[in-house]
């Protein structure tokens, strides 16, 4: 019987090494790709985005607007291609929790309405990624291979 149990053991242990990738890639595109699309969207319409800052009351909404379709669309397509990943989601979990703060606020009454919402699901894979990176299918990940390569030469 222990063998048994010693040989799942080593075999659940080589599956989850060779799929260590899976989680923070699968978390990196989705998140990218949402961002990206999201900040696109902004940036080509900023007058209804503008006029929506204002009706939630953010200040300077014609300074904000911009500011928060830029973040969304540069730091999505960084997420995206795991490029300074950590770095990259920091700003993106700023504006998840300023929209979270305000044009979400009234639909929060308990955890259970925050932890359905998108944008918190959003902010836990986002401090998942400035945790543990983007993983091994990242240019995150090819750099950082590039530069022990260079480092032994």
């Amino acid at each position: 019987m222990s063998v048994s149990v010693s040989r799942i053991s080593r075999l659940a242990k080589q599956v989850r090494e060779r799929l260590r990738w899976l989680p923070p890639s699968a978390a990196r595109l989705t998140l990218g790709w949402v961002f990206l699309e999201s900040g696109w969207g902004k940036l080509h319409d900023l007058d209804k985005v503008i006029d929506y800052f204002t009706s939630l009351g953010i200040p300077a909404p014609r300074f904000q607007a911009p500011l928060v379709a830029a973040v969304e669309f540069v730091c999505g397509g960084l997420v995206l291609a795991g490029l300074a990943t950590r770095l990259a989601a920091l700003p993106l979990i700023a504006v998840m929790l300023v929209a979270l703060a305000t044009a979400l606020r009234e639909r929060i009454e308990s955890l259970s309405d925050l932890f359905g919402l998108a944008e918190f699901c959003y902010v836990v894979l986002l401090l998942g990624l400035v945790v543990w990176g983007a993983g091994p299918l990242s240019l995150d990940a090819l750099l950082g291979r590039g530069r022990r390569q260079g480092s032994r030469t």
